[in-house]
């Protein structure tokens, strides 16, 4: 029997959307994502992006405070066991937000699959929907949340040292003992790459945030952060030519090249943390609904989470390649189930 709807997608939006179906008594699906290397190396693990970040100091109801006793007594003890949790006055981190709305869906009856719908047939109804495996299920309605991933710059050198100096996630990577006290490279002039070099902070001796402008892309305050923390050097008009290193030692430097003048120089470092955006993962939609030429879903109605297809909506990343944040990602999530529960209510399916 087809499923109501099935949400894929484990970041703000796929929770959301999970507590809103569930709590209309859709008996949502989620796929939350496989565990596997290729999804850790893409950076598409479950629990999405914001599971790869330090304190989110904007998220509306999460002012800092001790949140230790709250989360012990929110998550599952099955889950908790496995987290790091902060101690003291903090902000919620990342992983734990994520945590708490996974809690939160599935306190409502929200069921989850861990694994990757690698396929859709949204020209028939119910949508057929198949998983890494091979298996296939069906539903009459399905809400995309699937986010987006970091960028790399596709340097050869930058593949050869992926794990070994080469990174897209400070918070992953950035307390390893190869980078503590060492310089580091950021590339990238957004709020993303602003807050991955202030991070990095903690345990580089120095980082080069790199940036091929004069001028910052981030938000006045990321701008203000960066350029009064004194760890924080900018290498301003230059771009990432080459990543040095050796089979011992992994990345020992990197290549700059000037974009005003026809030089180069070389600078020392043990990490490479990459920030120039992101590539949504919707891959697998291709010619089954329609995307922009930047492969971010389409939205078919203003302030709507409709798409292309009927009975197909979409929320977060995947297509939001404008706002980008927690908050407008989970409040997406709220809007296409709400849209969703609708459309099935006049189908005369719920």
């Amino acid at each position: 029997m087809a499923e109501q709807v099935v949400i894929i997608g484990s970041g703000p939006a796929g929770w959301s959307a999970a507590i809103y179906a569930a709590r209309a008594e859709l008996k949502p699906l989620v796929f939350e994502g496989a565990i596997t290397e290729e999804n850790r190396l893409a950076g598409t693990l479950p629990l999405g992006q914001l599971a790869l970040t330090t304190e989110v100091e904007n998220y509306a109801g999460f002012p800092a405070g001790d949140l230790k006793g709250f989360l012990e007594s929110a998550i599952d003890p099955e889950r908790f066991q496995y987290m790091f949790v902060h101690e003291g006055k903090h902000a919620v981190t990342g992983p734990e937000l994520m945590e708490l709305m996974r809690q939160q869906a599935v306190n409502f009856g929200t069921r989850i699959v861990t694994d990757d719908i690698v396929g859709v047939e949204l020209q028939q109804r119910p949508f057929r929907l198949r998983l890494l495996g091979g298996e296939t299920i069906e539903t009459h309605a399905l809400i995309l949340a699937t986010g987006a991933r970091a960028n790399y710059l596709g340097l050869p050198s930058e593949e050869t040292y992926k794990n070994r100096g080469v990174s897209a996630c400070a918070v992953c990577d950035g307390a390893l003992p190869r980078f503590r006290n060492k310089p580091l490279i950021v590339v990238g002039g957004g709020d993303s790459a602003v807050e991955e070099a202030t991070y990095l902070t903690k345990y580089a001796s120095k980082v080069h945030l790199i940036h091929r402008r004069d001028k910052l892309r981030a938000s006045k305050i990321m701008q203000e952060r960066a350029t009064n923390d004194p760890k924080i050097q900018i290498e301003w008009n230059h771009t990432l030519e080459e990543v040095l290193g050796n089979d011992k030692e992994g990345v020992t430097g990197v290549r700059l090249r000037s974009t005003v003048e026809d030089a180069t120089r070389e600078l020392p470092a043990s990490g490479v943390f990459l920030a120039i955006g992101h590539t949504p993962n919707t891959a697998f939609l291709k010619g089954q609904i329609a995307l922009t030429e930047k492969g971010y879903i389409q939205w078919s109605q203003p302030f709507r989470t409709t798409t292309s297809v009927e009975g197909v909506f979409a929320a977060g990343d995947a297509a939001d390649d404008h706002y980008r944040q927690a908050i407008t990602s989970a409040g997406t999530g709220c809007m296409a189930a709400l849209d969703a529960e609708r459309w099935l209510a006049a189908q005369g399916i719920h």
